[in-house]
């Protein structure tokens, strides 16, 4: 799922989402999978898609990155879950489609991998030029990254060094993104005109970063974010949707859904049949969404609890919820049952306590 965009100096405006979709409101800008990391001015921030795939052990993320203007060149850094083997441009049609395939129908007349090495110098593992973005992988810890991000203009929130910890603590692998203001110019590229990229991602710990939408907002400021995944099987996921995060559509992916991206740019990858869709709108304030999502697609039901950046026993897997409700039930009903068995046994031996003669 993008970063928060950074102000870099003289040139544009950059939105980015990475894996998701957002929207945040409140006392300051956001950009989904990632944080702004600016000094100041103000962000607009536009309502885009972006789809985490995951097939065959290898995670695709199609982004979409925004040029919105705005007088200084900004960036955006990403967590990912492993090292990509690829980072070039995105289809053309794909998260357009992906839109439209979960959009209502309305009838016409009515309404990764934790054993990285971590060094103290954060260091570039990938870079490539998709259009007027300029892309760096990095591999380093949460300070490293940092430091890497202020040497190249990047402005950090004062929050920064733990969200970026947190991170770097799972999967010390980030994408620094954005868009060189000279390009920019060169290729007439417009406010609101949109850069897909397509990183393939091999990983056997499969998450989307949401923690990151919070870097340097308030806790009361709200973030709202639609996220598509695409599976081999049902996911479970952790944590359990709830009403901060709702699963609006878990089903099937149509042929015709896979056959129409299978024909865009880079998405020859997706199979013909046998993908599962999952839509999840997250709802929710900057200072409860403490946590990222875990997925299993393996058809184990299990889910990790450190991809998630949860606590051990904090969450209950999507899979599990019907089984956690019926616990939860009985745990309630017990005491009823004992209760109810006592009061009972009292009425049967009032009676005979009543009855016993006196001496």
């Amino acid at each position: 799922m993008a970063g928060r965009a950074a102000r870099h100096g003289a040139g544009g405006l950059l939105a980015i989402v990475v894996v998701l979709v957002v929207l945040v409101i409140g006392a300051g800008p956001a950009l989904a999978c990632g944080g702004l990391v600016g000094r100041g001015g103000t962000v607009q921030l536009a309502r885009t898609t972006t789809l985490a795939a995951y097939h065959g052990g290898v995670e695709h993320y199609v982004t979409s990155f925004e040029y919105l203007g705005g007088g200084a060149r900004f960036g955006a850094i990403t967590p990912l879950p492993g090292v990509p083997t690829k980072v070039e441009r995105g289809g053309d049609w794909t998260l357009q489609r992906l839109i439209r395939e979960t959009s209502p129908v309305v009838p016409q007349g009515r309404a990764g991998s934790t054993a990285l090495s971590v060094a103290d110098k954060a260091e570039v593992l990938l870079t490539a030029k998709v259009d007027a973005l300029d892309l760096t992988v990095l591999r380093g810890g949460g300070m490293a990254v940092g430091t890497w991000a202020r040497e190249h203009g990047f402005g950090l929130s004062p929050d920064a060094p733990e969200v970026l910890d947190f991170y770097a603590n799972r999967s010390p692998i980030f994408l620094a993104t954005s868009f060189d203001p000279t390009r920019v110019a060169n290729r007439g590229q417009r406010l609101g005109d949109g850069t897909p990229v397509h990183l393939t991602i091999p990983t056997t710990n499969a998450w989307v970063p949401l923690r990151i939408l919070g870097l340097g907002l308030g806790a009361g400021d709200r973030i709202q974010a639609d996220v598509y995944l695409l599976t081999d099987r049902k996911p479970a996921m952790l944590p359990r949707p709830d009403a901060g995060m709702r699963l609006e559509q878990s089903r099937e992916a149509s042929p015709q859904l896979l056959a129409d991206l299978r024909s865009d740019r880079g998405m020859e990858w997706m199979p013909d049949s046998g993908m599962w869709l999952s839509y999840l709108k997250v709802n929710t304030t900057a200072g409860a969404l403490r946590h990222d999502l875990s997925v299993d697609s393996s058809g184990q039901g299990s889910p990790s609890l450190l991809a998630a950046g949860l606590p051990v026993h904090s969450a209950t897997p999507l899979a599990d919820a019907a089984s956690a409700a019926s616990g939860a039930a009985s745990r309630l009903l017990l005491p009823a049952v004992a209760t109810a068995l006592a009061a009972i046994a009292v009425l049967l031996l009032a009676p005979r306590i009543a009855r016993k003669p006196t001496r």
